[in-house]
């Protein structure tokens, strides 16, 4: 693959209104700013990261989450380009290669979009209502492609979905972002027939978008293989990056202002990050802070800066083996062994300490709860549009979304393209007044 093709400021959708614009603003600039100021994104303030959408502590949500991991993936995307627009001499590529922290940071912004309610146990709520709920029945009524997406569901998925689909009274390509950007934010580039662990890039609606976007990029094709498979466009792998580093570094963070995890711990794991005389600088500047939240934050902040740089160091190394589409793993696996030790030690404990916290498990048994529930009636109406419970719900779906389609897949993607977009309170208000539990107020 080839940097003169890979960076492409060409908008989906817009392909035939293609030209220069006036001023400083470049078009993957604007898509940053386009995804700023949407809806979609807007709503990810209502969605939970991690630990359930803070009382009086203010933890991270989606959109914290996600405006972190643009400040950190523009900042890796940075380092690589000034390193590169020094090896290559043509001066076209070197033009190209300058918007590579732009066009990084707008994916960043947007690699979660296509996330449910309730973290990540709303994708698998979503897929296990087909595969073990009450929607296995419809597997008879569906290709096995169409089968497959609903089972599998994921939210990388259902982000390109989001941006590229044309919903009801959209324009022609969605959010019509620039071709670079959209193929930046496909972290699984193969259909669902090849997922594992539920992670694929594309749902059977939008293989033929992202095959125009690949085609157009230059995106290797991996052949002998039985669905549609493609190397990753390299910057991917940096945004992928971003978005490890602050998962990792602040559900620790978060963990410790929830008293899950306490200061001497948090200390330790972040400290065995370095070592000689930068790690006796940072207990120096440490000890000149009493707070413990601020020290946990210095620490953050130290190791956040490492990661960023070593990120960047193993993408610039392995440049030629990321585009000929050989690189295997994440840049995160390839770091120096000190980093890398102390980096899974944070994962390790995560998974021992806060993902299975009851804090976290509380609100994944709640959010499975209600979009099952949400999925059951939506479902049931799409599947029945002629009762009367079924008319009155669908009047009370958004007109974007095709509920009354002649193709039931259609109608289908439209009930868990509702679903997905909702909120965790949204959601839970809708589950009550279904319920009969809350009424409107007038």
């Amino acid at each position: 693959m080839e940097w003169k093709y890979l960076i492409n400021d060409k908008r989906f959708g817009l392909e035939d209104y293609h030209h220069s614009k006036p001023g400083l603003r470049s078009d993957f600039q604007r898509d940053y700013d386009r995804l700023i100021f949407s809806s979609p994104f807007r709503r990810l303030q209502n969605k939970t990261q991690v630990f359930p959408l803070p009382g009086s502590i203010f933890v991270h949500n989606r959109l914290t989450h996600s405006l972190e991991v643009s400040s950190c993936g523009r900042s890796i995307a940075n380092e690589v380009a000034e390193v590169l627009c020094h090896k290559y001499s043509d001066q076209e590529v070197k033009q190209k290669l300058s918007h590579l922290g732009e066009i990084v940071a707008a994916a960043c912004l947007a690699h979660d979009l296509g996330n449910p309610p309730f973290g990540h146990s709303g994708e698998k709520a979503i897929s296990t209502f087909f595969s073990e709920g009450e929607g296995r029945g419809i597997e008879s009524m569906l290709t096995p492609k169409q089968w497959q997406d609903l089972i599998k569901f994921a939210g990388n998925a259902n982000a390109f979905r989001l941006l590229t689909h044309r919903f009801n009274g959209r324009r022609e390509g969605g959010f019509a972002m620039t071709y670079s950007m959209l193929a930046s934010i496909v972290k699984y580039p193969f259909d669902s027939s090849l997922a594992t662990k539920n992670k694929f890039g594309f749902f059977t609606t939008e293989v033929d978008d992202f095959i125009r976007i690949a085609t157009e990029l230059g995106i290797r094709r991996i052949d002998g293989v039985d669905g549609i498979k493609y190397a990753r466009h390299p910057l991917v792998y940096i945004v992928e990056a971003a978005d490890d580093i602050c998962y990792e570094v602040m559900d620790i963070e978060d963990a410790h202002k929830l008293k899950i995890l306490g200061t001497q711990q948090v200390i330790d794991l972040f400290i065995a990050y370095f070592s000689g005389d930068r790690k006796e600088e940072m207990l120096r500047n440490m000890e000149r802070v009493d707070d413990p939240n601020e020290k946990i934050a210095y620490l953050r902040s130290c190791v956040i800066g490492t990661l960023v740089n070593r990120a960047a160091e193993v993408f610039i190394d392995n440049e030629q083996a990321i585009l000929d589409g050989t690189f295997t793993g994440c840049l995160i696996d390839h770091i120096p062994s000190l980093e890398l030790a102390a980096y899974n030690a944070c994962v390790d404990l995560s998974y021992a300490k806060i993902y299975n916290s009851s804090q976290v498990v509380d609100i994944e048994l709640a959010g499975n709860r209600i979009i099952t529930f949400l999925l059951e009636k939506l479902v049931n109406a799409v599947l029945n549009p002629e009762l009367n419970y079924s008319r009155l719900l669908l009047s009370r779906v958004p007109e974007q979304y095709e509920v009354h389609s002649p193709d039931l897949f259609c109608r289908l993607q439209a009930v868990v393209d509702h679903v997905s977009a909702m909120t965790d309170v949204y959601a839970l208000d809708l589950y009550r007044k279904l319920n009969g539990l809350k009424l409107p107020a007038v």
